[in-house]
């Protein structure tokens, strides 16, 4: 089979990148070694939100919430695609103070944003408990439910020729060509390796697994009004030697309420760490009181694809025909129809409306940290 693009592995960054080669007219495969979206894309929160951590990702979840923004209208109902915005909530002055700064440089970057005080935050959000030093609102930023959205990016891929071969292994990709475990040979000119925190085909790849857990709970509408996420969060996704929780909570349409978020390195079993999954609640409660009366629906796990330096890998590799749309830890869901429009222009030889090389594999970033 003589393809044009190889795409390896159906979460959403996979399904995005078929989306945009298949629009611009290639042929394309994608390959899955089980279900589409069913690994990490299905475990995580469906946040699209502006990060700022660093120049590349703020330019990188910029870039990627205008595309998810310029998509909305063609996206199905089911991605329950919705704009409460984000509350970045400052638990003291301290913290108050790390707020107003990030609303001055989103205002210098031309971001919407406004600053909340306690009265002001307590009105959007009652649920809170009192004596929260305020919040900085970003109203663009979005949710959604992930796994649907990955399946719409397909099923466009689809309706422009992509074919999917499922539950299908992949034990070889190099110079233009994919081996399956089966024996079958495909051809292309371009392999994207889109395969989420499996490295096996490319194992010098500096990704790691990162653990969480998530809790959903029965519908309780108009319990939260926004994505609240605490100021702290920043520093629990910094941590890079011990395990830490914040408190992260998204409204989803039903009324439901996804509640998080732990991260975990060395731990690679799935199974639900009770003691870390009772500290992520707990913190939850201390944010919101009331939350302990909203029965919880279900928990899971799943595993963030994490690199040293928080960027994702998306680009080129040594081998020519060989490129990469994986590492983006918990922005997967934020960045992928951006990454995948970058990485598509950048195959394509067309102008990107950002720059890719900070998110090239070969950059020395995170060999430093290394």
């Amino acid at each position: 089979m003589n393809n044009d693009v190889i795409i390896i592995g159906a979460g959403i960054a996979g399904c995005a990148c078929a989306r945009e080669f298949a629009k611009a007219g290639l042929r394309v495969a994608v390959i899955e070694r089980d279900t589409p979206a069913a690994a990490t894309t299905s475990a995580g929160m469906g946040h699209v939100v502006l990060m700022d951590d660093s120049p590349a990702q703020f330019a990188l979840t910029r870039y990627s919430r205008s595309v998810w923004q310029e998509l909305r209208a063609e996206l199905s109902r089911t991605v329950e695609y919705e704009s409460p915005g984000t509350l970045w909530i400052a638990a003291d002055e301290e913290e108050f103070a790390d707020i107003r700064a990030r609303h001055a440089r989103y205002a210098d970057a031309g971001i919407a944003s406004s600053l909340l005080s306690e009265d002001d935050l307590a009105a959007q959000e009652p649920n809170l408990r009192p004596g929260l030093a305020g919040a900085l609102l970003v109203p663009e930023d979005a949710v959604i439910s992930p796994p649907a959205a990955a399946a719409c990016f397909l099923d466009e891929a689809v309706r422009h020729g992509a074919v999917l071969l499922q539950n299908q292994s992949v034990v070889e990709a190099a110079n233009g060509a994919v081996r399956l475990a089966d024996g079958t040979q495909l051809n292309s000119q371009v392999i994207v390796i889109a395969t989420g925190v499996d490295t096996t085909l490319l194992p010098w790849l500096p990704i790691q697994k990162r653990k969480g857990h998530l809790l959903i709970t029965e519908p309780s509408p108009g319990f939260v009004h926004h994505q609240l996420v605490e100021l702290g969060y920043l520093k629990s996704a910094h941590k890079v030697a011990q395990d830490s929780v914040a408190f992260n909570i998204q409204p989803r349409r039903n009324g439901q309420l996804l509640v998080g978020s732990s991260r975990q390195y060395g731990n690679e079993d799935p199974a639900i760490d009770e003691p870390i999954l009772q500290a992520m609640l707990e913190l939850a409660y201390s944010y919101m009181p009331a939350l302990r009366q909203v029965p919880a629906s279900r928990t899971w796990t799943g595993f963030r694809a994490a690199t040293p330096d928080k960027l994702p890998l998306i680009g080129p590799t040594e081998d020519a025909s060989v490129f990469l749309a994986a590492g983006f830890e918990g922005l997967g869901i934020t960045a992928s129809p951006g990454a995948a429009r970058l990485l598509a222009d950048h195959v394509l030889h067309r102008p990107t409306a950002i720059p890719l090389e900070p998110y090239f594999p070969s950059r020395s970033s995170w060999k430093e940290i290394q």
